[in-house]
């Protein structure tokens, strides 16, 4: 029941709700027994022959001495006694269904106001454990997501929280009332027969263990099916994501069989789920109805032994009966519980995977870049103890204003050397320092402030024109935005827009050409204003046309500012301050365009190869 302590943390921020549901609970408890109450009367009223015993009571007096049972219990046989003698039993029966009905109605209203007060105890607590989730999602540094499958993900994201919703909340209904409605009516039956309740609480545990050993194994259960979920979503996000190919390479019908050879283990796991649950309430009716005739053989053999009085049994037997139905509710819940807990687990891979990107306690400064920035001894590795350093003791110095281009082949190092410099990857070995400090030292925030990324694949959102070049920038006038958007040539086919800057660009920016959304994505660049800019080559994929306007856009975006440049066609290059040749995560030559081709070297074979292309 650990992890289901650590859902109900998050009722923390509603007590308030908590304290009036318990209360309404207790009232609602206390009025069904009283409801029990009202049915020895009417029995007594029904088989009384005549009205010379009512007579006997009415002669004793009223007798009240506190809230007992039998104080109770003769209060109302008086007053009972005297509405039959002075009214007849037609008008006491009429009384004793008019005070039963009451008591029913206030029974169920407080009920309804003890769920009315849990409401926004299950709807808060599934918000914030979403809050929760999207945050530890957005904060998880990349390499988290490059060892995590997509779909698996999403499926967390939501299958499992919702698994939550209907399985963990919704049984904070019989979690809160439930124990509290067991409670009071043991305490009436113990009250009422302290001998007979032992044979209960011997019993009871017994049958709680059982029903325990069901919701261990559905919870083992409902785990497997979560993981068979996860890799269905997979394969979902695969193929939609990979349509074009999937369709070009007459791949539908072996997709088509993977899917469904994972769907069917999926579904066959979900079969042996819910035969579990489906097993619960009719094991914990039948322990029920042992534990019962159990109570009425015992009890029973109490009646004829002038041990028990005959109607103090009929009531017994009526507040037990009333124990049994919350008692297999909360089987059943638990049942529910272990289901939801197996998603619990699988959430809390997210909540607790380890943010290795941190801020020391108390980060100094960074609000400027002045000077320089170094890559001093740096070395990383993706996999600790793997396969070796992708980066390997890498000395390097970027002047204010210089523009230094990476250059190399396919996992040489370049892309990683420059997302560590925002820190989306934190140095093994070495340090990072930008103006002489390390950024490890300074806030996550304003190192990142510093900086504008523009990638090879445009990262845009499903949102207006204007929304994706303010991104990160709420404060931002439209005159701004459109000033950025004329810097990075993109303000002609924006006004075009159906809506202009409000028009909206679809998923990902699917209703714009590669040309126009890398435009967009540099006018977001222009808004930020930054000084240092990170580029990975964002002319690559374009037709000659697009090109030619997004990288005079990209000269417009460096002019003035420091440029780390991730550099596939080496054409595009020639004029940066200095070339930094990347080889098996090392800098195997440096220096500019002339000097390196001249040098007969790397740089060389790698410009020979593009030229003859």
């Amino acid at each position: 029941m650990k992890n289901l302590f650590g859902v109900l943390k998050y009722v923390n921020g509603y007590w308030r709700y908590g304290i009036w549901n318990i209360i309404f609970n207790i009232l609602s408890v206390i009025f069904g027994v009283f409801s029990l109450v009202m049915i020895l009367p009417f029995l007594s009223l029904l088989i009384e022959p005549d009205d010379s015993k009512y007579r006997e009571i009415i002669a004793k007096g009223k007798v009240f001495h506190g809230l007992s049972l039998d104080s109770v219990s003769s209060y109302f046989n008086y007053e009972l006694s005297s509405l039959i003698v002075d009214k007849g039993k037609v008008y006491a029966l009429i009384a004793i269904c008019v005070v039963g009905a009451s008591i029913f109605f206030f029974k169920n209203l407080f009920r309804y106001l003890a769920m009315y007060f849990l409401a926004p105890i299950r709807n808060g607590v599934v918000k914030d454990l979403r809050n929760s989730i999207y945050k530890k999602s957005v904060e998880l540094p990349l390499s988290y997501y490059s060892s995590e499958r997509k779909g698996d993900l999403m499926s967390r994201i939501t299958t499992d929280v919702q698994e939550i919703e209907w399985s963990v909340m919704s049984s904070l209904e019989m979690i809160f009332r439930d124990p509290i409605n067991i409670l009071i009516l043991l305490g009436v039956i113990i009250y009422v027969s302290p001998q007979l309740t032992l044979f209960v609480i011997v019993l009871l545990p017994l049958s709680a263990g059982l029903i325990s050993l069901i919701g261990k194994s559905l919870k083992r259960s409902s785990g497997k099916a979560k993981e068979e979920l996860g890799s269905l979503f997979s394969i979902m996000e695969e193929t939609l994501g990979g349509l074009r190919i999937v369709k070009g390479f007459n791949a539908e019908k072996k997709m088509q069989e993977k899917f469904g050879e994972v769907n069917t283990h999926y579904t066959k796991q979900m079969v042996h789920t819910y035969r579990k649950v489906d097993l619960a309430s009719p094991v914990s009716e039948f322990l029920g109805a042992v534990i019962m005739m159990t109570v009425m053989y015992f009890g029973g053999m109490m009646v004829f032994g002038n041990h028990l009085d005959g109607k103090q049994f009929i009531f017994y037997v009526l507040t037990f009966s009333q124990i049994i139905t919350p008692a297999k509710t909360l089987t059943g819940a638990y049942s529910n519980v272990q289901k939801g807990l197996a998603s619990m687990d699988r959430i809390n891979m997210i909540l607790k995977a380890e943010n290795t990107i941190l801020e020391v306690p108390n980060p100094k400064p960074l609000h400027h870049f002045v000077k320089e920035i170094e890559y001093r001894d740096v070395s990383f590795a993706y996999k600790k103890g793997g396969e070796g350093y992708v980066l390997n003791k890498i000395n390097l110095k970027i002047k204010k204003g210089q523009t230094i281009a990476l250059v190399g082949q396919s996992g040489s190092g370049k892309t990683t050397l420059a997302d560590m410099l925002p820190r989306f990857y934190d140095t093994d070995e070495g340090a990072i320092l930008v103006d002489g400090m390390d950024i490890k030292e300074a806030k996550l925030s304003e190192v990142r402030a510093l900086m504008g990324i523009v990638t090879q694949e445009s990262i845009l959102f499903n949102d207006s024109v204007f929304n994706n070049i303010a991104f990160g920038n709420p404060e931002a006038s439209m005159e701004a935005v459109i000033e950025a958007a004329r810097i990075a040539n993109a303000h002609e086919f924006i006004t075009q827009m159906p809506q202009g800057y409000l028009t909206n660009i679809g998923d990902r920016g699917g209703k714009l050409s590669g040309g126009q959304r890398q435009r967009l994505s540099i006018a977001r660049a222009v808004l930020k204003n930054p000084p240092i800019l990170i580029l990975d080559e964002a002319t690559s994929a374009l037709d000659t046309e697009s090109e030619r306007l997004v990288q005079d856009a990209l000269n417009k975006l460096m002019m003035n500012r420091t440029s780390v440049v991730i550099a596939h066609r080496l054409s595009t290059i020639q004029h940066a301050d200095e070339i930094i040749v990347m080889q098996k995560g090392q800098i195997a030559e440096r220096g500019k365009h002339t000097e390196l081709l001249e040098k007969e070297g790397v740089y060389r074979k790698l410009y020979d190869l593009q030229s003859f292309a």
